[in-house]
């Protein structure tokens, strides 16, 4: 591959790379936008079903006034015909017939109501999970993102043979270095010195005459008969 294919494959790779990350970036703000949308239908879920359930209770309590009625209208079309008044038990099963229509529907009504109550509770239930899934999916992703452009930063700062850290650490090492030199030059001197000082300290007792000087071969035969005689 020529250095020029290999410059400007470096260079596709590089854009994919960057645009990869702003698609990304956008993902997780699109995300942020859709979470904060699914929070606020919610709420107004739970506001309309506030007002089915409102609206459901207000239908069951006409239901049960039409039950009494029924039964308050079926007594009277009882006690007509008690009295033989046929034209009047008539007339009060007429209304009783009424009643029991209205009934029927508002029955059917409220039952309509009760479906809906349920369905919109099992709805908002399950988008009250997905939501706190979703969020909980979103918070490991930034984390995520948020340790690995962290760990990126640091490695970035520690990398590469320019890089101030490893400048510093060989400049410390050169210092340590230094050092060394500097101390084992003292300690050589001190040594020199010891013994400068024990040589001067040697001819001094010599020319004392506490401790005798070199020895010449005329003493060593002298020692060596005077052992001779003694033995």
């Amino acid at each position: 591959m020529s250095v020029w294919k290999k410059l400007f494959t470096a260079v596709r790779g590089a854009a994919t790379e960057a645009g990869e990350a702003v698609v990304d970036n956008q993902a997780l703000r699109i995300l942020d936008q859709e979470m904060r949308d699914a929070r606020t239908q919610l709420a107004n879920a739970k506001e309309n079903l506030t007002s089915v359930m409102a609206e459901e209770m207000a239908v069951r309590r006409t239901v049960d006034d039409l039950r009494s009625k029924v039964e308050e209208h079926e007594g009277y079309a009882t006690q007509a015909l008690e009295r033989g008044d046929e034209a009047l038990a008539l007339e009060v099963a007429n209304k009783i017939a009424e009643l029991s229509n209205e009934l029927e529907a508002q029955e059917q009504l409220a039952d309509g109501y009760t479906g809906n109550i349920t369905q919109l509770k099992r709805t908002i239930a399950d988008t009250e999970r997905n939501i706190k899934a979703m969020q909980r999916e979103l918070s490991v992703v930034k984390s995520t993102e948020a340790v690995q452009k962290a760990n990126a930063a640091m490695a970035a700062k520690f990398s590469g043979a320019d890089s101030a850290m490893l400048r510093a650490t060989d400049s410390l090492e050169r210092i340590k270095a230094k050092q060394q030199k500097r101390s084992d030059r003292m300690t050589a001197a001190v040594e020199l010195q010891k013994d400068a000082s024990g040589d001067d300290l040697q001819a001094k007792l010599k020319a004392a005459g506490i401790v005798s000087g070199t020895a010449s071969g005329n003493a060593v035969l002298e020692r060596l008969k005077a052992k001779k005689s003694g033995g």
